[in-house]
């Protein structure tokens, strides 16, 4: 079952990287058009959409990403230890 946990904290962690690694190629022009860019949106967009509806952009300010990287945060911390305790 530890392991299980190990693994599972590490996805979460990478998923993060990944994220974070998206946010930032909208700051060059043409990143999201890549190769790289297009895998990246097909496995963050469909988590970053729900955030995108419920938090407003404050001007040309996107917070969702913020938002959905602080929720996996607290998952990895708080959430996979309250889960594995059960077992």
């Amino acid at each position: 079952m530890h392991s299980l946990l190990n693994v599972l904290y590490l996805a979460l962690e990478l998923y993060s990287f990944a994220l974070i690694i998206y946010i930032f190629m909208s700051w060059f022009p043409g990143a999201r058009e890549s190769s790289f860019g297009v895998f990246l949106a097909k496995i963050c967009e469909p988590y970053l959409e729900p955030f995108r509806r419920i938090v407003p952009p404050l001007g040309m300010i996107d917070l969702s990403p913020i938002v959905a990287i602080f929720v996996l945060y607290f998952a990895r911390a708080f959430g996979l230890p309250v889960l594995f305790s059960w077992f």
